[in-house]
């Protein structure tokens, strides 16, 4: 999110679901427990007509099955092992070589750059620089960037399941802007009313998405093909800062990470009703999905923790406190599923945690501000956009 100062609200205990241990307390059922490997659909597994164009769903009750453990598609499969990491303040993209810890190469960008994103191909990272308008391109077979392309306003990017519109969420125009995956051409500028999207994910089926609206604690539900807001709620409470965005293995359940509520709120994307509420810790931010499908990690940017959510029981099986406190944000989960990266935003490094034990494995050193970093290449058949999000 872009950095700001919101002044904290006081949530009700009756409103909050305690910490590890404890239910979320709302009326959705149970998640099935999401299977352990890849498996073709059966005839009991329900059917899912997906959005014209879009991969077949491996299958219905896991929709991570492809992002197991080192299963990296032939596209990727010879890339470098990398993690790339974008300084907001310093307009750099610090290179990390995960085997040694260590930046290897920082690469100039534009103003105040966001996010490092895959495409839908996962051929290229796109760097959004924000400020700067513009996306500068990382071929991450070389690490080498190209020429930025002109793109106004991309604080976050996000791609169509098809793999045909790139989706910008221009967050200080008020507009998702669909443009051509490839070309960057415009094809519809959409604008919303409420301030601040940011974040996303893509219902199972792939014909709707839920944003997120950090500055008027807003979401929307967004017709894939249609190109049309299709729903628009204001979270119940006074304050609320919305986040990252994650579809449960199932496709059943939207999280949405909240940063001024402290925790997940809990949406039946399918009925866009009211959602339920989760605290996690103080200034909730992103959401990881474990390689197995079994846990999501979420990184509790004001307190220097990570917790860790059990799909199958909805609740906090573990809280991972970082060795001198920290500001965990934005990050993914390496290929082999052992290690999470996050950025630490406001102390300028970069933190490795073992997704095993909870323990730190590394603090690097980066540039001032970073925020989106990559972890690069990851399994999955394409890319949803975001830091990696893959089907």
């Amino acid at each position: 999110m872009h950095p700001t100062t919101v002044t904290r609200v006081l949530i009700a205990g009756a409103a909050l679901t305690a910490l590890a241990g404890c239910g979320i307390g709302s009326s959705h059922k149970d998640e099935t427990r999401p299977s352990r490997s890849a498996v073709a659909p059966t005839q009991q597994q329900r059917t899912v007509r997906t959005l014209p164009g879009m991969p077949p769903v491996l299958d219905p009750k896991d929709l991570y099955a492809a992002d197991r453990p080192d299963r990296l598609s032939e596209v990727v499969k010879d890339f470098p092992s990398r993690v790339y990491v974008p300084n907001t303040n310093s307009n750099t993209v610090s290179v990390i070589d995960p085997g040694t810890y260590k930046v290897i190469e920082t690469i100039r960008v534009g103003r105040q750059p966001q996010h490092v994103v895959p495409s839908w191909d996962l051929k290229t990272l796109w760097v959004n620089n924000d400020l700067g308008n513009s996306l500068t391109p990382i071929d991450p077979r070389t690490g080498k960037a190209g020429d930025p392309v002109d793109v106004h306003d991309p604080y976050n990017l996000y791609f169509t399941p098809n793999g045909k519109y790139a989706v910008v969420m221009a967050s200080k125009d008020r507009r998702l802007v669909f443009r051509d995956a490839h070309t960057m051409k415009v094809a519809k500028s959409l604008p919303v009313d409420c301030s601040g999207v940011n974040h996303a994910d893509f219902s199972i089926d792939g014909r709707y998405f839920i944003v997120s609206c950090e500055f008027s604690g807003e979401l929307l539900k967004v017709d894939t093909e249609k190109m049309e807001v299709i729903g628009r709620q204001k979270l119940p409470l006074r304050g609320a800062m919305p986040q990252d965005v994650k579809i449960s293995p199932d496709g059943r359940t939207f999280y949405i990470a909240d940063m001024e509520a402290d925790g997940l709120w809990i949406l039946d994307g399918d009925r866009f009703g009211e959602p339920s509420f989760l605290r996690t810790g103080k200034g909730a931010h992103g959401l990881y999905v474990s390689r197995d499908s079994r846990e999501m990690y979420i990184s509790n940017r004001g307190e220097g923790t990570v917790s860790v959510f059990d799909f199958a029981t909805r609740r906090l099986v573990k809280k991972w406190r970082l060795p001198q406190g920290g500001s965990p944000d934005m990050g993914g989960v390496s290929a082999d599923g052992t290690v999470l990266w996050l950025s630490g935003r406001y102390n300028s490094e970069v933190y490795a945690i073992d997704t095993r034990t909870g323990r730190q494995l590394a603090r690097i050193k980066v540039g001032s501000g970073p925020h989106g970093l990559a972890v690069y290449p990851q399994p999955g058949r394409y890319s949803l956009g975001h830091t990696g999000v893959f089907r």
